[in-house]
């Protein structure tokens, strides 16, 4: 996860200083929670994070182009399983944990939001945004918006989306089975299923390439514009709580530090 945006402060967001979750990443399993305000608990599905990419992981990857950013790489298996395949790649994450982590198991990753200064920006081929991390910050728009800006022109986004028709922001908190919270207090977070997605990536200028739905869980490929695309994007400015990400330019952004 991830924190400001260009222009503004970086801050560590929550969910980096959550001791839940750090231990959590250690252990490699939960329960863990993200927790709203009126109690409502959604499962974060630690045991899938920590394991090698599965078959619909795989599956995602296969459709990669160029060089890959997994934005909140968590504990790393995309990561790793690109770099095994001999393909650039960079995570990028705000949990130290998370990072320390997907660099054990292989893959390249660094302690860094998505809003603050990255190596390749405007030359990735493709920025992932699974497992939930299109809802980074709570404001998917501010959201592709400087994925938008890192990636080539004409570059691939693949989001993970809910798979019900949901277009939610709200303030959660990570927690345990027990309910105990980290030192970082509660953050922004969105939930999107495709069609919200969808309609907020046309406003800003995107093109649907693809959506499908594997072993429960869905997705979308979405092009940004080419470089002779005339409209330009609206500028915003967003204060941004969370993210992660990884992957260098189309040559070789990871070297541009």
């Amino acid at each position: 996860m991830s924190a400001a945006a260009p222009g503004l402060a970086a801050v560590s967001p929550p969910w980096a200083a959550c001791d839940p979750y750090a231990a959590a990443l250690r252990a490699g399993r939960g329960p863990l929670f993200l927790r709203r305000a009126d109690g409502w608990l959604l499962p974060l599905e630690v045991e899938r994070w920590c394991a090698r990419a599965d078959p619909v992981d795989r599956e995602v990857l296969d459709r990669c182009e160029g060089t890959v950013l997994d934005v909140g790489c968590g504990p790393g298996r995309l990561v790793a399983e690109l770099a095994a395949r001999g393909r650039t790649v960079l995570g990028i994450d705000v949990s130290e944990a998370a990072v320390g982590r997907t660099r054990r198991i292989g893959g390249p990753a660094l302690h860094r939001s998505v809003f603050e200064p990255l190596p390749g920006t405007g030359r990735w081929g493709t920025v992932l945004l699974m497992d939930g991390n299109v809802g980074i910050g709570g404001d998917p728009r501010a959201l592709l918006d400087r994925v938008a800006a890192l990636l080539a022109p004409g570059g691939l986004l693949i989001a993970e989306t809910v798979p019900v028709d949901i277009d939610e922001r709200a303030e959660v908190e990570v927690v345990d089975i027990t309910g105990a919270l980290g030192g970082g207090g509660p953050f922004l977070w969105a939930r999107l299923g495709t069609p919200a997605l969808l309609r907020i990536a046309r406003r800003a200028g995107w093109r649907t390439e693809r959506q499908w739905a594997a072993g429960g869980r869905c997705f979308a490929a979405l092009r940004s514009r080419s470089a002779s695309s005339s409209a330009e994007p609206p500028k915003r400015t967003a204060v941004i709580s969370s993210q992660r990400a990884r992957k260098p330019s189309v040559d070789r952004p990871v070297a541009d530090r």
